[in-house]
């Protein structure tokens, strides 16, 4: 089977996917929960595993992990009734030293919206990894629950809109704005509260509904699988009319009128607007809007990163809190998480050059092996005595994950459609990167399931060949020198259809085919 690896032709780049898995090692948690052993990974700020963080996450531990079962079914064990599942579990005292007891905790944090599809989104992924169908028929009755849960819950949904509800948070962050009533940071729902919509829950439950269709098709529920489908366009057409302020998704669209004094909110652009596009939210032509936005940002800002949490923040210590100040954590702060589903879009978009760019920075910003979850707009890292949370890891597996994603997914352009790599769209865009020999290898240690390709560009011949190695049908969207078109493409010299396409200025040749073991690809191109 071998090894992973992305051999990107840069020194940096190619040192990036050893350097993550040593931040998840650096987190790994072993747990007995009630007699049942669970394995994960814990967060970059705290000694708790979060649903969220697992679902994001798996974007690279998937690859190398054998044990991705067990965490996830802790959370649908202790699923409740009405369908709604905790946000995180620990067995470590958190609030050290006051707190001692390593009982086993479960939390939900009332304020939260996005627990749900998280789950689904986890669920997809460890099935992808290790294709087991009896396993995911299994998950399938608790994915119904927690999704029917957020469907008809009226703290969750909105029947005015049809949109997913929270309060007033920092994007998908888990304390609201009180105008302050509350002394510290809130996370409690009351009569009270300042209801709107919030762009990223509704992204996530568009992609959990198509990834609801996809896994009922899989599994033979064609009913199912409609609805779902159904359910998805429904949900997208109505959050894109209502949220996107026609640059990129609005902070908050309010249901409670409410306004904070010295803020612009048609300016503020949030975090989960990357996620949004990597979702399959926005159309193309939104997409664009949202990373052209991004790079006006770039520069103006003083900031060594266009990574914002939120741009331009909120006053300091509005939320309760005297640490959320200006450029810190959620309320402005630079973070890899941003920054790697950002690189991500601009790969899928026709950006691929500034997706490039900001993986390098992001290589060299880690080089001395350590990563954090948010850096202030100057470069200076979390610490606990700027974070809320009781820690600040060194290995940030959130973030670091995210590059990952968009290193492998993006740039090397390997992207599981279905589970075991049986259906692959293989997108290499290295002519971005400016190298003439690259390669990837993705392998699911859970299954054994792997594929591989070599990429080598010849100039003279205007060529460039790709030897794959797997068990896939393969939707090749191979990146062209610019201004070029392809005039032939053979899988085995044997010629096969292709076509031309253009994402904004960049060239692409298109062609569909079987891999089963070995094949070898050549396309020719003109300028």
């Amino acid at each position: 089977m071998g090894d992973m690896f992305v051999k990107t032709g840069n020194a940096a780049l190619d040192a990036l996917f050893p350097r993550v898995k040593g931040f998840f090692e650096l987190n790994t948690v072993n747990y007995s929960v009630m007699g049942k052993n669970v394995h994960g990974y814990r967060d970059p700020d705290a000694p708790s595993i979060w649903i969220r963080g697992v679902a994001d996450s798996l974007r690279a531990y998937k690859y190398w992990e054998r044990d991705l079962k067990s965490i996830v079914e802790l959370f649908a064990d202790t699923q409740t009734a009405d369908g709604w599942l905790y946000d995180y579990f620990t067995m470590t005292p958190e609030k050290v030293p006051c707190e001692k007891e390593n009982w086993a905790k479960f939390v939900r944090v009332p304020n939260e919206a996005d627990v749900e599809f998280r789950f689904v989104k986890a669920v997809f992924q460890v099935w992808q990894a290790t294709g087991d169908n009896t396993w995911l028929k299994k998950m399938l009755p608790a994915m119904e629950r927690a999704l029917s849960y957020i469907l008809n819950d009226p703290w969750r949904w909105d029947r005015k809109t049809g949109l997913v509800k929270r309060p007033y948070t920092i994007d998908t962050w888990d304390f609201d704005y009180t105008a302050g009533r509350h002394s510290w940071l809130n996370f409690q729902i009351d009569e009270r509260t300042f209801w709107g919509i919030m762009h990223g829950d509704n992204s996530g439950y568009y992609e959990a509904f198509v990834l609801m269709g996809l896994m009922h098709s899989h599994l033979r529920n064609p009913k199912r699988a409609k609805y779902w489908k159904t359910a998805a366009s429904r949900l997208g057409t109505k959050a894109n009319k209502i949220c996107f302020n026609g640059r990129f998704y609005s902070h908050h669209v309010p249901l409670v009128p409410v306004k904070i004094e010295g803020v612009d909110e048609s300016r503020q652009l949030s975090l989960s607007n990357p996620m949004d596009i990597n979702r399959g939210l926005p159309t193309h032509e939104m997409a664009v809007s949202i990373i052209n936005e991004y790079q006006a940002r770039a520069e103006k800002t003083p900031a060594f990163a266009e990574w914002f949490s939120i741009d331009p923040p909120f006053p300091a210590g509005i939320f309760g809190d005297e640490k959320i100040v200006e450029g810190a954590y959620c309320n402005g702060g630079i973070m890899p998480l941003v920054g790697g589903e950002l690189a991500k879009a601009a790969f899928d978009h026709g950006f691929e050059k500034y997706g490039f760019e900001i993986l390098i920075k992001y290589a060299k910003l880690t080089e001395r092996g350590e990563s954090f979850l948010w850096y202030f707009p100057d470069g200076t890292h979390a610490t606990r005595e700027t974070s809320t949370s009781p820690d600040a890891s060194p290995g940030d597996t959130w973030g670091s994950s995210a590059m990952i994603y968009a290193l492998i997914e993006g740039l090397a352009g390997i992207v599981d459609r279905g589970s075991l790599f049986g259906e692959v769209s293989l997108s290499p865009r290295w002519e971005a990167s400016g190298t003439d020999e690259a390669g990837a290898r993705c392998v699911y240690e859970s299954s054994g399931s792997s594929f591989e390709y070599s990429y080598m560009h010849e100039h003279a011949q205007k060529r460039i060949n790709l030897q794959t190695t797997g068990k896939s049908n393969v939707r090749l969207h191979l990146l062209l020198p610019e201004g070029a078109r392809g005039r032939s493409v053979r899988v085995n010299r044997r010629s096969i259809r292709f076509t031309n396409s253009k994402v904004e200025k960049s060239s692409y040749v298109d062609a569909n085919f079987r891999v089963s073991g070995h094949g070898v690809v050549e396309v020719e191109y003109s300028l």
